[in-house]
């Protein structure tokens, strides 16, 4: 999986559905399994434990993973089995007022990632890994390094934000001063970079806008460093925002970014921008926010609304 270059997070579940596989067939090798075991352990899934459609295709990803990648093992039943549907839902939007009394609900570093999701449409992770190097203030852009599907991509940084992250960027530049003064002070660096410029680690261009904060040991090589904040941190201070701020939808940091999406749009930004600033590969995935614009029904007017104006006047 590593060498195929899959994502981390990938590599992860991926792992564990291997594991679940092999452990519910009776720890049998996979080489002496077929469709029959493939299938059964996809349905007892969706009946037994009642994952959703998303959860049933991932799980059937890794096993197709497992044969063709791992395996080496050409299995057409495998084309066979037919992909659970996914229901068409449209994602949580807030309103203008609704985030502005989310994010008063929020300070320090928190309010400041919160904010950049809401501003700049980034996904929770894309914000946490932003590197000082990717904010360029001469141009008010940030850019998205390795975001979704291993794209880069630039998108705005508000004006309003400017401040704030010279400051959080203060901060943690004496983070990283504290930190090689205590002989640590290297950042992760993807793919192989490390290696290629030794030295690369410890710069501060290539340091967290967010860090962490405390220093972790890294799982796979066990060398010590300071990673960003963890997403949990902000994931929960948005939930206790939103809680404080008497908001009955239920909005998480992902809501952040399609509230961005939906208000560019009312203010008359055309779709073709939006697309290349959400980073999605087809216009069809940005189109879904055109169907919870705030506009009374997609513009529609009522006939009881028609009804009532005719009986006043």
């Amino acid at each position: 999986m590593r060498r195929l270059g899959l994502a981390k997070r990938t590599e992860e579940a991926y792992a564990d559905w291997i594991r679940r596989f092999i452990l519910a067939s009776g720890k049998r090798h996979p080489s002496t399994m077929g469709a029959r075991e493939v299938e059964t352990f996809l349905t007892s899934l969706a009946v037994r434990d009642n994952v959703s459609a998303s959860t049933q295709n991932q799980a059937l990803s890794a096993l197709l993973f497992l044969y063709r990648e791992v395996l080496g093992t050409a299995l057409p039943w495998m084309d066979e089995i037919r992909r659970a549907k996914r229901p068409q839902r449209l994602p949580v939007v807030l309103g203008r007022d609704e985030v502005a009394a989310l994010l008063d609900q929020m300070t320090g570093v928190q309010w400041l990632v919160a904010s950049l999701l809401y501003g700049s449409g980034l996904r929770l992770l894309e914000g946490l890994r932003l590197r000082v190097q990717d904010i360029d203030f001469g141009r008010r852009e940030i850019i998205v390094r390795d975001g979704k599907g291993g794209k880069d991509r630039r998108t705005m940084l508000p004006a309003a934000l400017v401040a704030p992250l010279l400051a959080q960027l203060d901060e943690a530049r004496r983070i990283h001063g504290a930190d090689l003064a205590a002989g640590f002070g290297e950042a992760w660096l993807p793919h192989a970079l490390a290696r290629k410029y030794p030295g690369a680690a410890r710069d501060w261009g290539w340091q967290y806008a967010f860090p962490a904060t405390q220093r972790s040991r890294d799982p796979l090589d066990g060398r010590v460093r300071r990673h960003h904040l963890d997403e949990s941190v902000i994931q929960r201070a948005v939930k206790q925002a939103r809680a404080r701020a008497g908001i009955a939808a239920p909005a998480t940091c992902h809501t952040l970014r399609h509230s961005f999406a939906t208000h560019l749009l009312e203010s008359g930004q055309d779709i073709r921008t939006i697309q290349e600033l959400l980073g999605h590969n087809d216009v069809s995935t940005t189109m879904i926010y055109t169907h919870v614009l705030n506009r009374g029904g997609l513009g529609v007017r009522s006939p009881l609304d028609r009804g009532a104006d005719s009986t006043r006047a």
